[in-house]
Order: C-alpha cells, then structure tokens, then sequence
C-alpha cells in the first residue's frame, strides 16, 4: 500500500502539525515503509490462532483480602516536610 504525499499532509493538517517540505517528504518515506512493513503482518496465516489479550495465560492475580494493621500517624507523618496536628500541609493550588 502506497501512500501519497497529500496523504501524509492531511494527516499532518489533520493533527494540526505544520511541516515543511523536506519533513513531509521524509514522513512520506517512513509511512510508506510503515504500511509496507504491516502489509507482510497481514500476509501471515492466522486462521488458527486463537485471538488473546495477553501473551501468557493469566489467572485471576487477585488476592484475599486481609486486615493489617495500619502505619499509624506519627509514623506515617515522621518525613514530612511540614505537617498541621495530624495531616500533611501542602501548598494551596486552588485559588
């Protein structure tokens, strides 16, 4: 499958880039060689390969649910580089 120079602009128009000449020539090459390389993916026999999400078999990679104990506030506060009482103190980003 070719693909054409004005192709390649109205994808370039499309994705609102601004290209010159030379860069668009080069873009043209590359996609070409692109779509070439996909035109040989599509040529494989995949009629008996069974479609998947992930390459290995997958379980379900859940796990129970447990209580722990929690870390507790002055540990979880002890590198804080400012804290108010019992909370982290950040810098306001909403006016």
């Amino acid at each position: 499958m070719k693909i054409t120079r004005d192709q390649v602009a109205h994808v370039a128009n499309l994705a609102r880039l601004a290209l010159p000449d030379e860069e668009l020539d080069a873009l043209t090459g590359q996609m070409d060689q692109i779509l070439e390389y996909v035109e040989q993916l599509n040529a494989l026999d995949t009629d008996d390969i069974v479609p998947t999400a992930h390459a290995v078999p997958m379980e379900n990679a859940f796990r129970p649910d447990q209580v722990n104990a929690s870390l507790g506030i002055e540990k979880a506060l002890s590198n804080a580089p400012e804290r108010n009482e019992n909370s982290f103190r950040v810098p306001k980003v909403i006016e």
